[in-house]
Formats: structure tokens, C-alpha cells, sequence
């Protein structure tokens, strides 16, 4: 059995708004085992990025519980159990792309020497290797994204925490993103949490797929995934791959009725 690395129970969190209470999230329970790959899909706005930011300690849910390596989001802030990956790369374009992956290794008072070592055994991680004295202008929007996943990584947090990484990016560069992120995440043993709008995305990197309805967020389905560790791009041609993408879609679509008829 896996052990719980994030277990959250009958979860809520609703806003305050100048238009009165919004409800983001609602009575979610989830498990998400230690070394997981866990993507969460669903229409704008149904809480997959406010779950995220839940688990981080972002935002504080209105009842309910969630743990995180088995103590709050709080502590597990304060031991810096995790790193955060946005949509946008958000480098300083002032600081070189070492300087930018050094900067959480700065702020924790890590030794230059010990900065030395994280900083080229990440980069080389996300294939950046030769790319240090570079700044974030002179690389792709591929490559600055590696960066903000180097840079996530250079503390070497348990958990990964990735909001749509990959959505700005076109399809070849996000296809060439997705197969070294799971490579990557093999290399590390690490529990990702995984923010997409892309079905095909979602079930080529996950073993297990959260679907989400629209607002207030609610899980319509967990799916584990019975696809093989080794995934080749080609594999999104395979019957197992186009049933698993078939569930996701009426998942989403099962969410939307609910909302609908509720």
C-alpha cells in the first residue's frame, strides 16, 4: 500500500467577494500516495488551482481537513516540503538562469558551495546543462518553463507542485516537455500535482487522473491509470490510452450535468 503523501477529507473553501460568498471547492476527499503522479482536470474555475494553492498553504479551506506528509499545510510550508511550478516561468530577467534556480537556495541560507552543487545537478535534471550564464530572454518559453522546474527542484522537496505548466507552449515543445517531465519524475521518486486542461495530457503523465466539475470544484471521478510506466509518445494511439482519454471526457461531462440539474 502506498503511503498517504497528501490526504485531504470532505474539504471546502468558499471566498468572501464583493458580490458576496463564492464557493471554489466542495466536500473534496482525495488521497494522493507518496511518489504519485497526479493530474487534475477540469473546465476554468472549478478549483484544480485553488486545490493546489490549498495543499501549499496559499489558501486556507473553510472546513474540512488536508494533510500534507501527515502534518498541516502550515508545517509542511514551514519545512519547505514542496515546490511550486506556475503557468508562466516567472524568472527575473535580471538574473542569469543560474541566479534565477539559486534564488529559494539564497533565501534558505544554503552555502555557495552547496548552491554550486543544486544548481547544476537540477539543470542538468531538465537538460539545461551549458545554459547558466544565460538569461531568461536569450531561451524558448520551453526552456524558461525547464528552468522554473529546475528551480522548483534545487531544494529537493518531496512534493511538485505544477499549475498548468505546460498550457502557453505549443504542441511539439509541450510533447518534448511531457515525456522529460515524466522522465524526470522517475529519475526523482517525487509526488507531483499536476493542473492541465489537456485530457491527452492528463492521462499520458498520470497514474492517477482527478476530474473536476465546475464550480464549486467537486470530484466527479478518480481514475487510476492501467497504462505502462514506459510511455512513448505513440502510446495515445492504443486502445488503453483512447478508453482512459474516453472516461476522462464523460467525467467532465458528467460533472457539467450535475451542476445543471443541482
Amino acid at each position: 500500500m502506498i503511503s498517504p503523501g497528501i490526504s485531504a477529507s470532505n474539504l471546502s473553501l468558499t471566498f468572501a467577494t464583493n458580490d458576496g460568498p463564492v464557493t471554489a471547492l466542495s466536500d473534496v476527499t482525495l488521497d494522493i500516495g507518496k511518489g504519485e503522479f497526479v493530474s487534475f482536470i477540469g473546465p476554468s474555475g472549478c478549483g484544480k488551482t485553488t486545490f493546489l494553492r490549498t495543499i501549499a498553504d496559499l489558501e486556507k479551506p473553510s472546513s474540512g481537513t488536508i494533510t500534507v506528509n501527515g502534518q498541516t499545510p502550515e508545517n509542511a510550508r514551514k519545512d519547505r516540503a514542496y515546490g511550486y511550478v506556475f503557468q508562466a516561468p516567472a524568472l527575473y530577467p535580471w538574473r542569469t538562469i543560474e541566479k534565477n534556480v539559486a534564488l529559494p537556495l539564497e533565501i534558505m541560507g544554503y552555502p555557495q558551495a552547496e548552491q554550486k552543487a543544486r544548481i547544476a545537478r537540477t539543470l542538468e535534471l531538465v537538460n539545461l546543462s551549458g545554459f547558466e550564464k544565460r538569461y531568461p530572454w536569450q531561451l524558448s518559453g520551453g526552456m524558461q518553463q525547464r528552468a522554473s522546474i529546475a528551480r522548483a527542484l534545487a531544494f529537493d522537496a518531496d512534493l511538485l507542485l505544477m499549475d498548468e505548466p505546460f498550457g502557453a507552449l505549443d504542441e511539439i515543445v509541450r510533447d518534448h516537455l511531457n515525456s522529460e517531465l515524466l522522465k524526470l519524475w522517475k529519475g526523482t521518486g517525487k509526488t507531483i500535482c499536476f493542473v492541465t486542461h489537456s485530457i491527452p495530457e492528463a492521462v499520458y503523465l498520470s497514474t492517477k487522473i482527478v476530474v473536476m466539475s465546475p464550480r464549486p470544484g467537486r470530484v466527479t471521478d478518480i481514475i487510476e491509470s492501467t497504462l505502462p510506466a514506459e510511455r512513448p509518445l505513440d502510446i495515445r494511439e492504443t486502445p488503453e490510452f483512447l478508453a482512459i482519454a474516453a472516461r476522462v471526457r464523460e467525467g467532465l461531462r458528467a460533472g457539467h450535468s450535475y451542476e445543471e440539474v443541482g
